[in-house]
């Protein structure tokens, strides 16, 4: 059974302060806690593929990231890992704020698939908790 979850929010900054901030995806873990660390395999133009270690059980995930800067969107494909599928992070001006939309849209492996509507729920607050902190932080570097 997949999980497919959106999670909005409306953050009173200018697109490219929030940008800067979304795009910067080796320092994902400052925002999303449930990232522990980020190993970078290779890099080519936007495109990254990496080895993410995640809060549950210290476990890896292999990602493909495309940054797309001309949509403000970050797409990273979850290749391998507890879970598969993907997180989509897009960005759209409000004339002077900024609206960011998260879409995951992932399936669970092996047993994990079991406790789906808990992982959907952990998954949900974490991304809320990551808004906030990129809201805050895109809020409070004005000028």
């Amino acid at each position: 059974m997949g999980i497919r979850l959106e999670v909005s929010r409306v953050v009173d900054a200018p697109i490219e302060r929030v940008w800067k901030i979304v795009s910067d995806v080796d320092n994902e873990h400052k925002y999303w806690h449930g990232t522990k660390s980020i190993n970078n395999i290779s890099r080519e133009g936007n495109r990254i593929t990496r080895e993410v270690t995640i809060a549950f059980r210290n476990s890896i995930c292999r990602e493909e990231v495309s940054i797309e800067p001309e949509l403000k969107k970050i797409d990273i494909n979850i290749l391998d890992g507890p879970m598969v599928g993907h997180k989509i992070v897009t960005l759209t001006d409000l004339n002077g704020k900024t609206r960011i939309d998260v879409l995951w849209d992932i399936r669970l492996k092996g047993m994990l698939s079991m406790f789906s509507s808990m992982v959907k729920g952990h998954i949900e607050e974490g991304t809320r908790d990551a808004l906030e902190r990129i809201s805050n932080d895109a809020c409070s570097n004005a000028g």
